[in-house]
């Protein structure tokens, strides 16, 4: 009816849907639409705030926003709206143009510049992709990538389509496929900046720091001054471990672009990583006011977790939380951030809604399915039998190099890698991703609803194939270590994956990182993790996870019980000496007093544990979860399975 100017009819039609179904945003947005036309602005600005209260993220609704404040003269605010609508979706074409002629007319060169940019290289691709770029932001990946294969097909060497799909394999984590698309167009045509923009980013996402600094230098130097290349370069400093130098390009950042926030966001990271625990505090702050709803930031104050928030603060995140607008993302961090803050005041209830509140809101953006999970487990216990064990002896190579501290996150894996990376014969690297991405790598490109193929696929591999992996790891992790013999891989997940990583590395030691129970799930489900841990976002799938990772670690002991050694945090905290001179003695190292003095050592540390493993061990955090005990039933329940897999191998 819109298309054919039938708007009163429409109208009509979509005031009744909204009436019998107020949760359906695409009808809210059309009835919007439907009063903008008929130049019924309060009405359709009305309908957009109740659209923005089911759906903050919903960028067509901040453009449609923006038309309405246009079209009432309201220039600045539209300006506004229309900045929030790219930001969520940079697909939206008529945004841009706006933009392009705001900015210019405001005066603004580089803003308008930027837009105009925007505008012209939408304007010029084919439909197909325009409609691409969308679907990517409003979470239809899969129709996404359905039409930029077959657009692909059509035109195989189209540029922008290579970019696209390989945004499109990084979302769904393939970014192998993702590395080599975004190579292969940067072979094609050099000068493709966006395309490398992305490619220092896959990189990084990979690991590949060395790489990613190098394609981050090239972008810096043939873009000098463009604040996106030197985003880029700095956040490869960072990566490569030189500080100094990242900090100066965030500083030459801050003072040149109009807004600085997330600039002075990464600085803190940066900081807080070398260990400079006030800078890193006061980076945070000037990026929470320089944009007071960047829940990022707030939630950063608080994941320094020796970090306590003052009343002022508290009540400008409070006032922010439940501000109209907000998006999804800012919501779920500032729920961390205020989940802390409440905490650190004794005010478990409040401190408990919260949480729960953003970990609902962040498992509603994934796909997270504990029976998937649990099948995960069941295959590899499956496959890896005393039998199969047998078979694979004698494959991969002998290297004694790599010590896999595996566990769940937060169960105290830092506190173990801190006290080793400060022996002399160990270097302490990252959470390496090099063993789930072989894993990957084995399991090939599935499509939806596939059965997966590894570790069932290692029974196909020719012997020499295992040799070849094993190498492959030693040769990848190279680049994180220094000069000691020995190195630690902190990646906790890697314990589903202990059967492939002693097939290919028989020699590797694997230390088993664990916490008791409530403890480690409780401080799993209040931590809000940069990327994965996506079974962390609800109380019965954290429960459920750790009855499978004891159930499979049980499984992994009776296989290889020479080459795993468990550690639990509280004997750690009880008697750290003795537990030291254990885990020194299981891997063939003489003591050395500076483990014990493993807070001393100058290292830079990325996990949310950073400042709390600079100091002494302390006890005060063993049982937190007691004062949230009245709220942590489904926790409890879900947790029945692992106690029992405890009591039977004890």
């Amino acid at each position: 009816m819109l298309k054919q100017q039938q708007v009163p009819q429409a109208t009509a039609l979509l005031e009744e849907t909204c009436g019998e179904a107020p949760e359906d945003s695409k009808a809210s947005y059309l009835l919007a639409v439907c009063y903008r036309v008929q130049r019924r602005f309060d009405e359709a600005l009305a309908t957009l705030d109740r659209l923005h209260a089911i759906a903050p993220d919903y960028a067509r609704g901040w453009q449609e926003v923006a038309h309405n404040l246009r079209d009432l003269g309201r220039f600045a605010e539209a300006i506004e709206a229309y900045e929030r609508a790219v930001e969520l979706n940079p697909g939206l074409v008529a945004s841009w143009r706006f933009l392009a002629e705001a900015h210019r007319q405001a005066g603004s060169a580089e803003r308008a510049q930027v837009a105009e940019a925007n505008f012209k290289r939408l304007s010029g691709l084919p439909q197909e992709l325009v409609a691409v770029t969308s679907m990517m932001h409003e979470g239809k990946i899969y129709k996404a990538e359905k039409i930029c294969r077959h657009f692909l097909q059509q035109n195989p060497h189209h540029l922008e389509a290579m970019r696209l799909l390989a945004q499109i394999g990084s979302r769904l984590n393939i970014h192998d496929d993702a590395e080599f698309l975004l190579e292969s167009a940067l072979e094609m045509e050099p000068d493709f900046d966006l395309a490398r923009i992305d490619y220092v980013k896959v990189l990084n996402q990979r690991q590949k720091f060395e790489r990613a600094f190098v394609e981050a230098r090239k972008l810096r130097e043939r873009m000098p001054g463009n604040p996106a290349a030197e985003l880029a370069y700095g956040n490869q400093c960072s990566a490569m471990g030189k500080y100094a130098e990242a900090l100066e390009v965030f500083d030459r950042l801050i003072d040149s672009i109009d807004n600085p926030a997330n600039v002075q966001m990464l600085r803190g990271h940066a900081l807080k990583t070398i260990g400079s625990h006030d800078a890193a505090v006061e980076a945070y702050r000037a990026a929470c006011r320089a944009r007071p709803s960047l829940g990022d930031a707030w939630w950063s104050l608080a994941n320094m977790k020796t970090f306590r928030f003052s009343d002022e603060e508290l009540a400008r995140m409070q006032a922010q939380v439940d501000s109209s607008g907000l998006g999804r993302v800012d919501e779920y961090h500032l729920c961390f951030a205020l989940g802390k803050a409440f905490e650190d005041c004794s005010e478990y209830e409040k401190a408990f809604s919260f949480y729960a509140r953003g970990n609902r809101l962040k498992k509603d953006e994934l796909r997270y399915s504990a029976d998937r999970m649990q099948a995960d487990f069941d295959r590899q216990k499956a496959f890896f039998t005393p039998e199969r064990v047998r078979s694979f002896e004698g494959l991969g190579i002998q290297a004694p190099d790599p010590i896999f501290i595996v566990g769940l996150p937060r169960a105290g894996s830092t506190l173990v890698e801190q006290i080793l990376a400060s022996h002399s014969q160990v270097d302490g690297t990252l959470e390496l991703p090099n063993i789930l991405a072989l894993a990957h790598r084995l399991n090939g490109r599935l499509q939806r609803g596939e059965e997966p193929r590894y570790p069932s696929r290692l029974a196909e591999l020719a012997p020499e194939k295992f040799a070849e992996m094993g190498q492959q790891y030693i040769d990848e992790t190279r680049i994180h270590r220094r000069d000691a013999p020995y190195f630690t891989d902190k990646m906790p997940n890697n314990f589903r994956h202990i059967g492939l990583i002693l097939s290919v590395l028989p020699n590797a030691r694997i230390i088993d990182a664990r916490r008791a129970p409530m403890s480690c799930c409780f401080s799993g489900f209040k931590q809000l993790f940069a990327e994965g841990q996506e079974f962390s976002y609800s109380l019965d799938d954290i429960g459920r996870y750790y009855a499978g990772y004891v159930d499979l670690m049980n499984h992994w002991k009776l296989l290889y019980p020479e080459s795993i050694l468990q550690v639990d945090y509280e004997d750690v905290v009880e008697d750290l000496e003795s537990q030291v001179r254990r885990m020194l003695d299981f891997l063939g190292l003489e003591f050395e007093p500076a483990c014990v003095e493993f807070h001393r050592t100058q290292r830079s540390v990325r996990t949310a544990s950073s400042e709390q493993v600079r100091k002494p061990i302390y006890r005060a955090g063993v049982e937190q979860w007691r004062n949230f005990a009245p709220w942590l039933g489904d926790l409890e329940r879900a947790l029945a399975g692992a106690a029992e897999s405890n009591q039977a191998q004890s």
